[in-house]
């Protein structure tokens, strides 16, 4: 079975001192493949090594220095990877030194000229057990789910979530110093004209997705679905969505004034975007899944960001993206997991690479994926 026409594939993945891989050479095929193994034996460092040259750091939050295999002083990644529409193919590579703790990225030979140049060409969605605590855990866990979607596949997004921070921190340091309240001014409407920026493009890219977000939790879950919400960390007077930079700009920089005493008394800045967050409202009994959702429901709420990310994917690239699922199925009921097959016979075309502890009937593509085992860090076919 081929690939869909339109997505990007990975033909091959080459590692070197990569966790627990001295030496990977790997020529994937179109379709994809299943990766079968026991747990420690290297699939999700596999997933891991592909996802990083997306974003260039671990999608499990490992430091790079920690991902450098035990007792090797550096580690390469180099993937490459075909447009299947146009037969055009593009080599991506990663390089980590332990010791100068100097990172090297280059795309098609070329060391781009800041880090953020570089993100986003591998096209790649990964579903992992861990995405549990984009539902269950903290705030700044969806924070930082809508800041890599958007910065990865929003044009601008990253310059605005840099100058924020780099402003918020400024304002902090003011706040901390005990300065007068006029040398916050500027930083005040710096943050908030930034700040808006952010806000919008939240709102708007929730705005855009909840629809099929509620469609895919009621197809996975098999109830009514789910209603994604987005909860600014400022007070509007209408949704986010549809209010203009301008209006969102002077809301935000009326509440920094009006709570310029609390800040300067605890030494942070407690308005803005940095305060944000999602919920998840379960559209039968009104319940917010964050906090009292089954391990079902979070799970099923979970798969159904990533199946969004993958919508925003397609649409801000123009291609299928390819799909790393890291056992996925295992931590599921089994008709959820049929659910969610289903779903991804539907609404998934490209390229599909699945981490499994044991062969199973349960997987995409009906059963034609190619399975490889993995022992060890080694890889037979």
């Amino acid at each position: 079975m081929a690939s869909s026409p339109g997505a990007l594939v990975c033909v091959e993945l080459r590692l070197r001192d990569y966790r627990n891989f001295a030496e990977l050479e790997l020529a994937f095929p179109g379709v994809g493949v299943a990766i079968i193994g026991n747990n420690g034996a290297g699939k999700t460092n596999l997933l891991e090594a592909i996802y990083y040259l997306e974003i260039f750091r671990s999608f499990r939050g490992a430091p790079d220095e920690r991902l450098v295999r035990f007792g090797a002083e550096a580690f390469h990644v180099r993937g490459r990877f075909r447009d299947e529409a146009t037969g055009e193919e593009r080599e991506i590579t990663a390089a980590f030194e332990r010791r100068t703790r100097r990172k090297r990225v280059t795309l098609d030979g070329a060391e781009p000229e800041r880090l953020g140049d570089a993100v986003g060409h591998a096209a790649a969605v990964v579903f992992s057990p861990s995405d549990l605590v984009l539902v269950a855990g903290p705030p700044g866990e969806r924070r930082r789910f809508l800041d890599i979607v958007l910065s990865l596949n929003r044009p601008g997004y990253l310059g605005w979530l840099q100058r924020y921070r780099h402003t918020l921190r400024q304002r902090n340091a003011i706040l901390r110093s005990g300065a007068s309240r006029a040398l916050l001014e500027p930083w005040d409407e710096a943050l908030a004209s930034t700040g808006a920026l952010l806000v919008l493009a939240r709102a708007q890219w929730v705005d855009t997705h909840a629809e099929a977000f509620r469609r895919y939790c009621a197809a996975i879950g098999g109830g009514a679905g789910v209603c994604l919400g987005y909860r600014p960390g400022l007070s509007l007077q209408q949704p986010a969505a549809a209010a203009t930079a301008e209006e969102v700009t002077e809301a935000f920089l009326a509440e920094l004034r009006r709570g310029v005493s609390r800040d300067q008394e605890r030494g942070m800045t407690h308005a803005g975007p940095h305060r944000d967050d999602l919920e998840f409202i379960d559209a039968a009994s009104s319940v917010d899944l964050r906090e009292f959702g089954s391990g079902g429901q979070r799970r099923t709420v979970a798969i159904a960001l990533r199946m969004i990310e993958a919508d925003t994917v397609r649409a801000g690239r123009g291609r299928e993206p390819m799909i790393l699922l890291d056992d996925v199925f295992a931590e599921l009921d089994p008709g959820r997991a049929v659910r969610l097959l289903d779903l991804l016979e539907t609404e998934e075309r490209g390229q599909v690479l699945l981490t499994a502890p044991k062969a199973s009937d349960l997987e995409p593509r009906g059963g034609r994926l190619p399975h490889w085992h993995i022992e060890a860090g080694r890889i037979t076919r």
